[in-house]
């Protein structure tokens, strides 16, 4: 979980249920758009950060947190928050290890995503066999905040999660 969200601590298994629509072996926690999550006088206050402005999937994630804690019994009101704006940097350990699993390339450093998106090093590894010698389809994956490659070796296509800062 992000260091700097502000959770109570029984909530955090409710949220932990709620999947990523578009990646969905990664929970709302392991990406880390969970900014704030406190029960205040018998209504669970919530704040999401989206991955990027705009993302289709915030909708999908708000309806369906809101549903999870209703379910449990809870009411529930949810905000979005730009600011901070969402990083890479906020996706967890094991949400970088569930993204490789699942046959995404979890996100580089700033400086190494660009030098892979640019073409100018292969350092992405193939999620398939894990050679490095892979190369740059498209800078646009599967959705907009993916890149797709192709490993040079097995000659697998697989998506990369770029690196927002």
């Amino acid at each position: 979980m992000i260091e700097h969200a502000d959770i109570d601590t029984e909530l955090i298994p409710i949220l932990d249920k709620v999947s990523d629509p578009e990646i969905p072996v990664l929970t709302i926690l392991d990406m880390g758009v969970v900014r704030y999550a406190k029960l205040v006088d018998d209504v669970v206050l919530i704040k999401l950060t989206p991955t990027y402005s705009g993302c289709p999937a915030m909708d999908v994630i708000s309806d369906d947190v809101k549903a999870a804690f209703e379910k449990a019994g809870y009411k529930v009101s949810i905000d979005l928050v730009l600011t901070p704006a969402w990083t890479t940097d906020w996706i967890s350990e094991e949400g970088r290890d569930a993204l490789e699993k699942y046959g995404i390339a979890p996100p580089l450093e700033a400086d190494a995503d660009k030098e892979a998106l640019l073409g100018n090093k292969k350092i992405v590894k193939c999620t398939n066999c894990g050679s490095q010698n892979t190369k740059l389809v498209s800078q646009f994956g599967s959705t907009a905040c993916k890149a797709l490659f192709q490993c040079e070796d097995c000659h697998e296509p697989f998506d990369y999660f770029k690196c927002l800062k």
